[in-house]
């Protein structure tokens, strides 16, 4: 075994006197003395009843919330909402539209598109087998057209016939399995033809398949990663399991309380939403596990008694964790003011996903830790009253040389993150409905054959409703319309008329999006009328001017609630400021980084609206993280004395290794985002890993140090350290 006190020294603490620091009067085991030879006031019976009790008790509560919540945990995927509608801003028209369809005939339809094509050209076997296919899926399902075929349309070069199906009346999970059996009987096409099944159906029923495995598989593999990681940062066979099992606690009692607000205010909860809940408890829980087994280990030099030394551990540093947790849930909650359906569910699961991890690393952890005792640490344990070895760390390197030289630091820090920030000019542009995969699925290929074949004319109707005693005025003036190629209205029912507007331009392009535009100005203009612009293209389009307002709302709400935090905790002004402005500066890099690999390296063919929004929220009130736990430990020292510099220097010292590992435990984790098949995910994931890492390795230990040099007790203006420190260099100079 290591090194760990013998029963001789707690037989006769008056030999062997506590260390300097020592909290002798924690009310020990009966016999033991405080500070100063007496012996301990009060009942130590009690106080060591109360040192076995409180950890049982803990352990207890939580076995009783992990009962309770396994049976709901289960639930929350099949609870995920993954409509357009469940993304879409609450008041677009594209939003409208897709809820009066309901209303019609035959529900919401299910639009498809049957390709066929053969490189040399179709043969007449060809059609025929197009024809039979086609008769086969109206003979199947109901569609708008009834039970007649629709009408095949072949491209000019001959190489490509396209057939297009409205199937009506189905919800979600029957569109899925009707898209899944229509390609299973078209698995097995003539040598040489190319047959696939694309649309808008079937790219939400590809999305939805995706969606389903997706929360398993991020589950699976961020625990995999954070387990590495932290088998890498404790050098331990066992102490790793401890937090990883108490982050799984956490994670289960999330879920369920997140069903628990879904069926309580049908709260709209997408899968994008419990993956992002699910890296931040991992993340998240993980960094505070970090902060305070290192504490724990720090104070057990100290502390004889493991429950005196997290007492202590949790005194020390439970008010910066306390605080980072906040800044993420009071960040987090701002997106409740977004327009968009999706962000603004994120808040309150994205919130309740870190107080759960807060809470089970604050009381959970302890009590496992506790009753393990020092051994868990082994090989590398603690002794009591034993001195840490002194070694010169990296973050001792980089502290010093940024104290020699903080004007030169700061300002070639600063240069480098505006230069990378520059980066963002090259990001590719908005992201389209058939780039959203970083894997092709096939209704994504039919797509892009149907442009490639029929790049005259556009196969994906931009929806139009109308009153329906205005229906006729509403299809003369979309005919009339710039660049509508032609209108074919179709059903008609609850006081409503559906018109399919094809327009000259493709799908996803500048044209088409123009068409739109003029068509919502004009229609709109028609009074009585009510008409509304929806289908796949105006989803985008409303997307992506919500993501913007979105933005302009969001950003400051999020700054002005970090903001008001770390004026709280740091009891200054000038402090929280550079904080925010260093999360901010490693944002504008992050992104700008970005810009330099989506298109070139990684081939993406548009940035996610939504990924700038989602990133700034996050790295803003992640990154303030480590700035809190520096800044936290930094007033600290400044409080027992030190000048500012030189606790600014210690800080470093001190937190500089456990930063870095929640820092790099962090951005793994959010790089198991960009194993998802999609590329929004892949994209939040880089800048947010990315930002992390800018963050901890450059903006913390040098950037804020820097500005520590140089401020000195301005840091801490106009608070009382900052009074306080002037005052003695004013009794110094008299």
């Amino acid at each position: 075994m290591g090194p760990v006190t013998t029963r001789t020294q707690t037989d006769r603490p008056e030999e062997h006197p506590a260390p300097p620091g020592e909290g002798g009067g924690h009310g020990g085991d009966g016999g033991h003395k405080g500070r100063g030879g007496q012996e301990g006031r009060g009942s130590p019976v009690r106080g060591s009843g109360r040192r076995r009790s409180l950890p049982w008790a803990v352990i207890g509560l939580w076995l009783v919330v992990l009962a309770l919540a396994l049976p709901f945990s289960g639930k929350l995927g099949d609870s995920t909402r993954d409509q357009p509608t469940d993304y879409l801003p609450a008041s677009a028209d594209s939003t409208r539209v897709h809820k009066l369809l309901d209303q019609l005939p035959g529900g919401n339809t299910t639009d498809l598109l049957l390709v066929h094509h053969r490189d040399g050209g179709l043969t007449a076997a060809d059609r025929e087998t197009a024809q039979r296919q086609a008769r086969a899926i109206t003979g199947e399902y109901e569609s708008t057209g009834g039970k007649a075929v629709p009408r095949s349309v072949p491209a000019k070069d001959g190489k490509t016939l396209l057939t297009a199906f409205s199937l009506t009346g189905m919800e979600e999970e029957a569109r899925d399995k009707a898209v899944g059996d229509i390609r299973e009987s078209l698995a097995d096409p003539p040598s040489g033809l190319q047959v696939e099944l694309g649309g808008p159906g079937a790219l939400e029923a590809d999305s939805s398949a995706i969606f389903d495995s997706a929360d398993s598989t991020l589950m699976l593999g961020t625990a995999t990663v954070v387990a590495i990681l932290l088998i890498l940062t404790y050098r331990s066979p066992v102490l790793w399991l401890v937090p990883l099992t108490v982050v799984g606690f956490a994670a289960l009692s999330s879920m369920a309380l997140v069903y628990g607000l879904v069926q309580a205010f049908d709260l709209t909860v997408t899968t994008m939403n419990t993956s992002v809940m699910t890296v931040l408890i991992f993340g998240a829980g993980t960094d505070y596990a970090l902060l305070l087994v290192s504490r724990y280990r720090e104070e057990l030099r100290r502390h004889e008694r493991p429950f005196d030394a997290m007492s202590a551990a949790l005194r020390g540093c439970g008010p910066a964790v306390l605080a980072s947790s906040a800044t993420v849930a009071a960040g987090l909650l701002c997106l409740l003011a977004a327009d968009l359906n999706s962000v603004s569910g994120l808040g309150p699961v994205g919130a309740i996903g870190v107080l759960c991890a807060l809470v089970a690393m604050g009381t959970l952890l302890p009590a496992l830790l506790v009753l393990l005792g020092r051994r868990v640490f082994w090989p590398l344990i603690p002794a009591y009253g034993s001195q840490l070895v002194a070694r010169r760390s990296l973050f001792t390197f980089m502290g010093t040389s940024a104290g020699r030289r903080p004007v030169a630091v700061l300002a070639g820090g600063a240069a480098l993150l505006g230069a990378l920030a520059l980066g963002s000019v090259a990001l590719p542009g908005d992201l389209r409905p058939q780039d959203t995969f970083t894997d092709k699925p096939e209704s994504v290929s039919a797509m892009e054959t149907v442009q490639t074949s029929f790049p005259e004319r556009s196969r994906q109707p931009v929806t139009v409703l109308a009153r329906t005693g205005e229906a006729a005025r509403v299809e003369s003036t979309a005919k009339s319309g710039d660049g509508v190629a032609r209108v074919e209205r179709g059903r008609s029912g609850g006081g409503w008329t559906e018109f399919a507007v094809f327009a000259e331009g493709g799908p996803g392009s500048e044209r088409e999006k123009d068409t739109i535009h003029d068509l919502r100005g004009e229609l709109g203009s028609l009074e009585g009328a009510g008409a509304l612009v929806g289908g796949p293209s105006a989803e985008q389009i409303d997307l992506e001017e919500a993501n913007a307002d979105d933005r302009a709302v969001v950003i400051p709400l999020v700054l002005a609630a970090v903001l008001i935090i770390l004026i709280a905790l740091l009891r200054s002004l000038v402090a929280p400021l550079i904080l925010a402005a260093a999360v901010v500066a490693s944002w504008g890099a992050a992104m700008g980084l970005g810009g330099l690999v989506f298109g070139p390296v990684l081939g993406f063919e548009g940035l996610d609206p939504g990924v700038p929004l989602l990133s700034f929220v996050f790295l803003v009130a992640l990154g303030v993280d480590y700035g809190i736990f520096l800044m936290h430990r930094m007033r600290e020292e400044s409080l027992r004395g030190a000048p500012v510099a030189e606790a600014a220097l210690t800080a470093l010292r001190t937190t500089g290794g456990v930063i870095a590992s929640a820092g790099i435990v962090l951005a793994a984790t959010f790089c198991v985002l960009a194993t998802m098949p999609m590329v929004m995910m892949a994209e939040l994931g880089f800048v947010i890993a990315v930002g992390v890492l800018l963050d901890t390795f450059l903006v913390r230990t040098y950037l804020v140090t820097s500005a520590s040099q140089l401020l000195r007790r301005w840091m801490w203006w106009p608070g009382r350290l900052f009074r306080e420190e002037g005052a003695a260099k004013a009794r110094q100079g008299e």
